[in-house]
């Protein structure tokens, strides 16, 4: 069997602490798995015979976007931010109600080919439609589906019960990239018995399940009283909130309470937390999924993201979806992070969107970094000949790269 060796200016690892290698190399197998990864030279002297390729390039890992709605993707610009959650939401559904085309199959197949040519080889996909799983299943992307529940009371359980005929129609289950769970869309718009009900399914199948958490101040004011923004939207739209009681305390708290502070549970935006519930969810070891882009557009707000590292927390990074961010591609949520947040380092950047990344999907042992043993796609970031990049990570990082090549993109069985 011929390897295949690639070779670049630099290779940066991903996992958020090896140093990156001058003129790093990795050599690749028949299945895109990392045979071995070193210095170039010594590399193509122990594997003389491999077919050898060399770039002007840095060498990363394939990219992990761990937080994703491909069936909003028809509603890209066409949801005004910087007013808040609310009103964000308010101008989202008259928008999708407008185009009736949350469900537009090419606007999600536009979704898939813009990640893959970002060099995207993960996603967390959250849906309530699965309208995208024809496009993700015909994709070289490993893509965790977590089909989303929402509604008070009866409207919670009507929508898990078509959630439920939904999944059974499809009859065939899914293609071999794609993993399937139901999940609650949030703690405050669902009754707390139908939290701890999709929660106790997903640890049924030992399955990792996706939760948005923290994410603006109206969740933790309707949490505190039922009150503020969301208390007048839910008011407004005539809910049935008969089943559910504020419970007078913050969203982490409550997560807690209710078992949705855990390991199995992945808690998206954290954008409204506070040092002490930061520090809560590390004790908890709950990954978390930062999407800094949606937040700015939405409410103009940022992540807590050095008070999350401060706690102990990895983060990966999302792109949530094209109706409150520009793009799908997750290394501008780094970018993003990295203007506002000077001192924090490229590297750790970099695994937000790798390593770190797929170890909040829990594919820490397939991908997100280049290994041995690891499939995990490999890119190549060019700069010109002769100019190579004193800082490969800060290189990256920057809107330096001429180009951004995707030279493995290995497909994942889940």
């Amino acid at each position: 069997m011929t390897l295949r060796g690639i070779a670049g200016s630099w290779l940066l690892i991903g996992d958020g602490e090896t140093a990156p290698i001058e003129g790093g190399a990795l050599l690749l197998d028949a299945a895109e798995r990392v045979v071995a990864v070193g210095a170039g030279d010594a590399l193509r002297t122990h594997y003389a015979d491999a077919r050898w390729e060399q770039h002007a390039a840095v060498l990363t890992p394939g990219l992990v976007n761990a937080h994703t709605h491909l069936e909003l993707s028809a509603l890209r610009g066409k949801a005004p931010g910087g007013r808040g959650f609310v009103p964000w939401l308010e101008g989202m559904l008259e928008a999708r109600d407008t185009l009736g085309a949350t469900s537009d199959l090419e606007s999600i197949d536009a979704g898939v080919g813009e990640l893959l040519k970002t060099g995207t080889v993960a996603v967390g996909e959250v849906s309530n439609t699965l309208a995208p799983l024809e496009s993700l299943s015909q994709a070289p992307i490993a893509a965790r589906i977590f089909h989303e529940i929402y509604g008070m009371g009866k409207g919670g359980e009507q929508r898990l019960r078509e959630a439920e005929q939904t999944w059974a129609r499809r009859g065939d289950g899914l293609a071999e990239n794609l993993s399937y769970t139901l999940a609650p869309h949030t703690l405050y718009t669902l009754d707390p018995q139908l939290v701890r009900e999709l929660l106790a399914r997903a640890r049924r199948d030992s399955a990792l399940t996706s939760l948005h958490l923290a994410e603006h101040p109206a969740e933790r004011r309707f949490l505190q009283d039922g009150g503020g923004p969301f208390g007048r939207f839910v008011q407004s739209k005539g809910a049935d909130t008969t089943g559910f009681s504020p419970p007078a305390t913050d969203p982490v708290h409550y997560a807690e309470q209710l078992g949705a502070l855990a390991k199995d549970v992945l808690c998206v935006h954290l954008a409204d937390a506070r040092r002490d519930e930061l520090e809560r969810v590390a004790r908890a070891g709950a990954p978390v999924v930062l999407c800094p882009r949606s937040n700015l557009h939405i409410s103009l707000k940022l992540p807590p993201l050095l008070e999350m590292l401060e706690a102990g927390l990895r983060p990966a990074l999302g792109t949530d979806s094209l109706a409150s961010c520009p793009s799908l591609d997750v290394l501008e949520e780094a970018r993003a992070l990295s203007e506002r947040f000077p001192t924090v380092p490229a590297r750790t950047l970099l695994a937000m969107l790798t390593g770190w990344g797929a170890a909040a999907l829990g594919l820490q042992d397939r991908l997100g970094t280049l290994s041995a043993g690891r499939a995990p796609g490999v890119l190549a970031f060019e700069h010109a000949p002769g100019a190579v990049p004193k800082d490969p990570e800060a290189f990256v990082i920057s809107r330096a790269p001429a180009a951004r090549q995707v030279l493995s993109r290995p497909r994942h069985v889940l």
